[in-house]
């Protein structure tokens, strides 16, 4: 009896568990009906073209570099005696550097120094006999040549003991140090890594269309991305004559740092190119274009439904685009949205 039972029982559980997946599949099947309905009508928001003042100001983004930057090498060999300066030092053009031994140097300067003078008094008692025709003309030209080439020993040999006293090139900081006292130098060693911060260039990138807009001298407002945002005033020192394989041109904008070098070479920028020239134009946001600015398109919205149209531009700018054919003033434009349109399709206007 008791086995009928169980059999009774797990016969209306396996029952109610069939009834059960019966509805839900009934649910799932109308839910999904109603998502297919309201599927049809794909949320957009919209904006309208409109008639404005067309703004050609622009900005680029690029990197600070210092307006002068050398690795200093050694052009004497010899023993470095003394270290006058280390990473982070600031140095002025001029001053010392590095000592390096230069008692064969002060030397070979001496004996220079004698082999020029007697070879100018030979000259000179030469010169007395030639006047005697008490020498042939030969005998003089080997005294001439022979003074002309002591001296020229006795200025290299100066020039030698000079650059025994490494002096710095450039006014700046020093970035990196690469020798130390005691260390042996030879012709081409690698000294120092020397950057001059007082002045930086912003370099930066610009389309066809705004290269145009800009030349050589113009003033430029400057922001550094890091730091207080301070803004310095910049001024347009270079642009190049040929795109580089982006179609982008290169500008550089030579900035001065503030007296405490709050700029660092390498750090991000923002110039702010300010153009007068403002003039009415047909306007639609930037992010309203479907495909490339080569080969633009627009969804226009009519009566619910969204229609895409091929368009003209003019000058883009950074949030504009200015529409020189294809649609007219009043004209409801998608604006965000495209990802899920096709041709024709329904759509709803976000409010």
């Amino acid at each position: 009896m008791k086995k009928v039972i169980y059999i009774l029982v797990a016969l209306v559980a396996l029952g109610a568990i069939g009834y059960k997946l019966m509805s839900n599949k009934e649910q799932m099947a109308a839910n999904a009906a109603v998502a297919e309905i309201r599927s049809e009508a794909i949320p957009v928001s919209i904006t309208e073209v409109k008639t404005a003042q067309l703004d050609k100001s622009f900005r680029a983004q690029g990197n600070f570099a210092p307006i002068q930057s050398l690795t200093l090498l050694s052009e004497t060999q010899g023993q470095i005696q003394k270290v006058l300066k280390r990473k982070g030092d600031k140095v002025k053009a001029g001053e010392l550097l590095i000592q390096v031994e230069s008692n064969t140097m002060s030397a070979d300067l001496a004996t220079a120094q004698t082999n020029a003078e007697k070879a100018k008094k030979d000259l000179a008692r030469f010169e007395n006999l030639a006047a005697g025709d008490a020498i042939t003309q030969r005998q003089l030209e080997d005294a001439r040549l022979a003074a002309k080439s002591t001296q020229a020993q006795l200025v290299a040999a100066r020039q030698r003991l000079a650059k025994t006293r490494i002096t710095a090139p450039i006014s700046g900081e020093i970035n990196e140090i690469y020798v130390e006292v005691g260390s042996y130098l030879n012709p081409g060693t690698k000294l120092y890594d020397i950057v001059n911060v007082d002045k930086l260039k912003l370099q930066v990138k610009v389309n066809e269309s705004e290269v145009l807009l800009i030349g050589k001298g113009d003033k430029v407002t400057v922001k550094a991305n890091a730091g207080s945002g301070q803004e310095y005033e910049g001024v347009v020192t270079a642009i190049a004559a040929q795109a580089d394989p982006t179609l982008k041109f290169d500008v550089e904008v030579e900035v001065k740092n503030a007296a405490n070098n709050n700029l660092r070479a390498g750090m991000y920028g923002t110039a702010f190119f300010e153009v007068a020239e403002q003039r009415d134009a047909l306007l639609l946001p930037r992010e309203t274009i479907v495909g490339s600015i080569q080969n633009p398109n627009v969804y226009v919205v009519k009566d619910g439904k969204a229609t895409m149209r091929k368009v003209k531009v003019g000058v883009v700018t950074q949030d504009q685009v200015e529409i020189l054919d294809g649609v007219q003033p009043g004209e409801q434009i998608v604006r965000s949205g495209q990802i899920n349109l096709r041709e024709g399709i329904n759509v709803s206007v976000l409010k």
